[in-house]
């Protein structure tokens, strides 16, 4: 099978090789892999400043496709089932267990998607609804379930409320999407007005230009009255934490996701702030939790943001593409 290789610290490390099929142990199954999504973590991996395990390493996290032998034990699952791998092998339900799921983070710890053929855990792997296509759902094992566990599980945001989601990529359109779902008002910032336009057109209610308007956490709390942002799903990391306190409300709602800026917000700093924020620090999120999102997403027919597909020989130009920063929703790379 061909399938991309990371053994390098730089994006044009990534190469095209030629592996074995993999074969399905007990528990397992093996899938075609048919699109998979690419994450910022996914450039952090590229270039050596977040953490991976083997060497060479088949990277990226979310991949989506069908079932093509199942291994012995398997009850759930059988040929031609179409599935998703959840972000992380081991973390199937329950609290987060740093130590369980780091060392089953796919694409980083163990191997990812970036291959024809991919093995997942039956308990780790979950259906595609009727009506969700590969591409789309290769969107949701990271991104989505970011946003999902951000806004609707821990932030439980509600009519009547709004949320400021940072930036337009993957996690902050979710968030976007899932937020206008429930009722609220969001405001979208971005450095870019043509991106602004998009995310108005996507559902947000207002758009800040952080570039024109440097002090966008003023601009946020007069947008709502004075008062600041009820729920905030921050993805710059240290560099923007402070604007991010200052645009939330006294008792308003902090999800800790990204990191930007180059590294992520300190979370004792969040809690320590006199605003007396409700903080949350997300990383992804279980099985369960992408079972509950691809569920939603079934009943709802939300349709993730897809900003572009690239080809599976396109690998490196889709790493740049993301890179640049010029993609709005998410970057897909269609496997085979």
């Amino acid at each position: 099978m061909r399938a991309y290789e990371l053994n390098g610290s730089s994006i044009d490390a990534l190469r095209l090789v030629e592996r074995p099929v993999p074969r399905p142990g007990p528990g397992q199954v093996l899938v075609r892999v048919r699109a998979a999504s690419l994450n910022f973590r996914d450039l952090l991996i590229a270039d050596g400043t977040y953490p991976r395990g083997p060497s060479p390493l088949v990277p990226a996290s979310d991949g989506a496709g069908e079932v093509v032998e199942v291994g012995p034990g398997t009850r759930q699952l059988k040929p031609n089932d179409r599935v998703m791998g959840a972000f992380f092998e081991k973390w199937i339900d329950g609290p987060f267990d740093l130590q369980t799921a780091l060392a089953s983070a796919r694409g980083g710890s163990i191997d990812g998607v970036l291959a024809e053929y991919c093995l997942f855990d039956e308990a780790a792997a979950v259906k595609l609804p009727d009506g969700l296509g590969f591409a789309a759902a290769a969107t949701l094992p990271c991104a989505g379930v970011t946003a999902w566990v951000s806004v609707v599980e821990l932030g439980r945001v509600s009519a009547g409320q709004t949320l400021l989601a940072m930036g337009t990529g993957g996690v902050s359109t979710f968030a976007l999407q899932l937020a206008k779902h429930a009722g609220a008002s969001v405001i979208t910032t971005s450095s870019s007005d043509a991106k602004l336009e998009r995310a108005r057109a996507l559902g947000a209610d207002h758009g800040i230009n952080y570039r024109d308007t440097p002090d966008w956490a003023a601009a946020a709390r007069a947008l709502t009255g004075g008062r600041g942002v009820d729920h905030l799903v921050e993805v710059g990391g240290a560099g923007t934490l402070e604007q991010s306190l200052q645009a939330l409300r006294p008792g308003g709602h902090l999800a800790l996701v990204g990191q930007l800026s180059g590294a992520m917000a300190p979370r004792d700093r969040a809690i320590d702030d006199p605003r007396g924020a409700r903080v949350d620090s997300v990383f992804v999120g279980s099985a369960r939790q992408l079972a509950d999102l691809t569920a939603f997403v079934g009943r709802t027919r939300l349709e993730p943001v897809i900003d572009r597909v690239f080809g599976f020989d396109e690998v490196v130009p889709a790493y740049r593409h993301l890179e640049r920063g010029a993609h709005f929703g998410k970057v897909v790379i269609a496997v085979g």
